[in-house]
């Protein structure tokens, strides 16, 4: 059974990477009692995907999981379970069962946006910074020693009551970091809180 779970990961969890997420569900699974399956192989693991992996110190509450488990059970049931077993700072908001066959999560994730709210200090000229980011032909970066163009991973950018929202591609092979944008914008993103809002999916 395939498991589909919506939560959020805030507090002190906004510092804990992607891998180490991995261990929390896998250790809240069987502290709650729901047996996962593993991977074939010579080192089998817990078949466990997460949507999209989300920039260590950034909050979110639309964070997705799957998790294969043979226990046979009931969504409200599986929530309960679950949310006793999981740390402070990640808050389950919905838990569902996927009966139809599915890609991987990484392959249906398109895009996600992001709330950045700015201190007042740096919101001086951000109309102008941001007016003049998105005029720009090529936002040049270099991203783990390659370079890469950064505007055609940037979908939407707007600048609201005390921040920015922007949408990012999110795919596997064009992925936009809001701690990159932000550089490009002259704000350091640690005076920043950030946190992602909403995955969006392919049909």
């Amino acid at each position: 059974m395939r498991l589909r779970i919506k939560f959020h990961k805030q507090g002190s969890l906004r510092y804990i990477g992607h891998l180490d997420l991995h261990k929390i569900w896998e250790r809240s699974a069987r502290r709650a009692g729901i047996e996962l399956v593993y991977s074939q192989g010579f080192h089998p693991q817990p078949k466990i995907q997460i949507a999209s992996a989300l920039p260590l110190g950034f909050a979110s509450r639309c964070e997705i999981v799957d998790i294969w488990t043979n226990y046979d059970a009931e969504p409200t049931e599986l929530k309960n379970k679950l949310q006793t077993a999981v740390p402070n700072g990640l808050l389950i908001e919905a838990v569902e069962i996927i009966t139809e066959p599915s890609p991987p999560l990484q392959m249906l994730t398109k895009s996600a946006v992001y709330q950045i709210q700015v201190p007042l200090e740096s919101r001086n000229q951000l109309d102008g910074k941001v007016t003049k980011l998105l005029a720009r032909d090529q936002i040049q970066r270099v991203r783990r020693n390659k370079p890469y163009d950064l505007k055609p991973l940037i979908e939407e950018l707007e600048i609201k009551d005390d921040g920015i929202f922007v949408q990012l591609s999110a795919r596997e092979s064009a992925t936009g970091r809001p701690e990159e944008l932000l550089d490009e914008l002259d704000i350091p993103f640690e005076v920043c809180f950030v946190e992602r809002i909403e995955l969006k999916f392919r049909d």
